[in-house]
């Protein structure tokens, strides 16, 4: 067996026996949606705060589960079910009727507990309303998912970009969310490369439709696309560090000096399938290189031969690795070897980095997924909670339906 062979065999096994049966189980079949909290010693807290973010991404994986496993000849209609689940979560109790746009998180019950609209969070609603339309054929979600992209466009911009958090009524508020290491943005590398990411899913899933409906709303959506890849191209990307900025005042100014390794290497996968969806050459053209630059430095940089580094802080790196990370690092080194087989370096770094996680990441106790973040020998990092309102499926659950989309047979 080959080695992309083996990435998704292995891939496929660890999505059906492990992390499915885990997010079934954490279901909340009382009040909707999925418990919020697992710690770290697998106490489960049935009364915590359920994360909006949480319960989208949750509802995109079990939507895109049923979709890559009925196509990779593996119809389980339990997966549909949990992907309505979270949908009508999403659609009755996350869902503002009254201002529009999604609440930042509920309470256990499915009352608002923080009504921060942020746009971040706009866009990962779009991201799962999306992809459950093509898992379920359902056009109300696909209406609401355009109605969120018209509410970004109208209510999260300015002249320059997208703004990052509302009050309930969007007007603009402070950004702590999404800011960190010290610093408060009025603009995020990663608000823009997620609300890309949801605009690429609305557009890939409604290729399919020729109504006059969704012939509209796609163009309209890809003219986003197109803005957003200049603006990353022109405002985001350093060439100079072959690295992106990631947190930036109003006009697009770099406000710290900080390189994310794990959003380089996820952004460079998330563009070229940007790219791929909107099938335009001329961005290809212009995207490629800079997508090969932000592949090519984080393996000189950040790559240690078995796991990548979390980030590098005004000189000092963080050696921790962070679960998400090391998903989004199988994933990039993959995508940059299809993208130049000659590389086989890249080939061989997903594997390696697929062995860490097996070895380490993955937390072999009964009841549990993936341990949050692992020190760069392995050894677990305690007190850090296996399920939180960021703690998902999102990034391993896509590892593994990455897998077996690029690497089956």
């Amino acid at each position: 067996m080959n080695e992309k062979a083996m990435l998704a065999k292995e891939a496929k096994e660890h999505l059906v026996q492990d992390i499915i049966p885990f997010w079934k189980r954490l279901r909340d079949d009382e009040y909707g949606g999925y418990y919020g909290w697992l710690s770290y010693d697998l106490v489960l807290d049935k009364k915590a705060v359920k994360g909006c973010i949480l319960n989208s991404r949750i509802t995109w994986f079990f939507s895109n589960a049923y979709t890559v496993l009925k196509n990779a000849g593996m119809c389980d209609e339990s997966l549909l079910d949990e992907a309505r689940h979270g949908y009508t979560f999403l659609k009755e109790k996350c869902l503002d009727k009254e201002n529009g746009g999604i609440f930042w998180s509920l309470k256990y019950d499915g009352t608002p507990e923080d009504t921060t609209k942020h746009t971040y969070n706009q866009a990962f609603c779009i991201y799962a309303l999306s992809s459950y339309f093509e898992a379920s054929g359902d056009r109300e979600a696909l209406e609401h998912a355009y109605e969120l992209f018209n509410l970004i466009e109208e209510k999260c911009t300015d002249e320059i970009g997208y703004l990052e958090a509302f009050t309930i009524d969007f007007k603009p508020e402070s950004n702590e969310k999404l800011s960190e290491n010290g610093v408060l943005a009025d603009k995020t590398m990663n608000t823009l490369l997620h609300v890309f990411e949801a605009y690429t899913e609305f557009v890939r899933v409604t290729k399919s439709l020729s109504d006059a409906w969704a012939k509209e709303a796609r163009e309209k959506v890809e003219k986003r696309l197109m803005w957003i890849m200049d603006t990353f191209a022109d405002k985001v990307y350093n060439p100079k560090l072959h690295r992106q900025e990631v947190f930036f005042d109003r006009e697009y100014h770099s406000i710290l000096d900080l390189h994310s390794y794990g959003h380089d290497i996820e952004t460079a996968w998330l563009m070229d399938r940007g790219v791929e969806v909107l099938g335009r050459s001329d961005y290809e053209a212009k995207m490629t290189p800079i997508t090969k630059d932000l592949t090519a430095q984080i393996y000189k940089i950040a790559f240690d031969g078995r796991s990548l580094a979390n980030e590098c802080d005004r000189g000092v790196v963080n050696e921790n690795r962070v679960w998400w990370v090391q998903a989004e690092t199988v994933i990039g080194f993959l995508n940059g070897y299809e993208k130049d087989s000659s590389k086989k370096e890249y080939l061989e770094a997903a594997v390696k980095e697929w062995n860490f996680i097996k070895e380490y990441v993955i937390d072999k106790r009964n009841g549990s997924e993936w341990f949050w973040e692992v020190n760069k020998d392995g050894s677990p990092i305690e007190g850090r909670p296996i399920v939180e309102p960021w703690k998902c499926p999102y990034h391993n659950g896509r590892m593994c339906m990455e897998l077996i989309k690029r690497c089956a047979d």
